[in-house]
């Protein structure tokens, strides 16, 4: 409602809304924790909302450096590479949605299938990294950061380079870490239902270059989203009182394949979509699923602007060529 409100032609509320709003309701918090006004409240209470419930900056390090292997020997066990392949799947079709959801908030072309693949490939190595250096959870694509691009409206490639750079030296920093971890859960579901919330829209506005006036395309995209939101609902629900997922056999390594596939809301709705819209009068409606406008971006030449978007910086191109 401010963003209108500019400081020296800088739009103040614009850029750093998301900015100001959790360093005000984060104080905020603080101050009802250092008052004393959480100290009778419920355990669940606290914990969403004291900023010092679990001593985090009290107890962390203030030089903490990171290297490989630091937890011992990589074990490995074929029930758990199954869970994972199932995870990287379930994170490859995650990731796919986000870069083009960036695209388009980014006001660049659709990415061609090899900057997809290229995107997916350099993911891959940041899981192994992690791996190595023995995080709890391995890399995936930040949707927080794809909606934040929507918020502020800024997509510049340098900006996400210096991003980077102040991420690898504040991990050095303990205290520095911890105090950003000190940050109330509640104030990210708000965030979350922003930024979220944006993603989703955007995913939704793809569907103007298909003919929604079909039936067909109604009853895909209506059965897509239906299923999408409640088996993983289900599965969910089924794992909080069985204490199992609803795959339950004597096959360790499927039962993690399995729930892992079906505990995600874009995996399931995209195989929902995907098998319908091309076994449902698929021949006769290439028109109507929008086909025609998205040949043109299925090749690096297929837009004169992919060079202008999807070059890589420093000349790396000539190592990643685009095809």
């Amino acid at each position: 409602y401010l963003k209108n409100f500019k400081t020296r032609h800088l739009p103040i509320m614009e850029r750093f809304a998301l900015l100001i709003t959790i360093t005000v309701i984060w104080a905020y918090a603080h101050l009802l924790t250092a008052s004393g006004a959480y100290k009778h409240r419920p355990d669940l209470t606290q914990m969403n909302c004291r900023t010092d419930k679990a001593n985090l900056i009290s107890s962390a390090p203030w030089i903490k450096i990171p290297y490989p292997l630091q937890w011992g020997a990589p074990t490995f066990d074929a029930g758990h590479a199954f869970g994972m392949m199932a995870a990287v799947l379930v994170s490859l079709i995650e990731s796919t949605g986000a870069y083009k959801a960036a695209s388009r908030l980014a006001s660049a072309t659709p990415p061609p299938a090899h900057v997809l693949s290229r995107g997916i490939g350099w993911q891959g190595i940041g899981i192994l990294l992690s791996g190595l250096f023995g995080t709890l959870s391995g890399s995936s694509v930040s949707v927080e950061n794809v909606g934040l691009l929507g918020s502020t409206r800024v997509g510049s490639r340098r900006v996400i380079q210096i991003s980077a750079g102040f991420m690898i030296f504040f991990s050095m920093l303990g205290k520095f870490g911890a105090f950003f971890a000190s940050i109330p859960f509640t104030i990210f579901a708000a965030v979350y239902c922003v930024l979220f919330g944006l993603v989703a829209s955007v995913g939704l506005s793809f569907l103007q270059f298909t003919n929604m006036n079909s039936m067909r395309n109604l009853f895909i995209t209506g059965v897509a989203l239906f299923l999408g939101l409640s088996v993983p609902e289900y599965f969910r629900e089924y794992t909080a009182k069985a204490l199992h997922g609803p795959a339950h056999t004597r096959a360790g390594w499927f039962n993690d394949f399995l729930n892992t596939i079906f505990f995600s809301s874009p995996t399931v709705a995209l195989i929902v979509a995907v098998f319908l819209d091309n076994t449902l009068d698929y021949k006769d409606s290439a028109k109507d699923r929008g086909m025609p406008w998205w040949v043109k971006f299925r090749t690096f030449k297929g837009d004169t602007r992919n060079e202008e978007f999807y070059t890589l910086p420093f000349n790396l191109n000539r190592f990643f060529p685009p095809s």
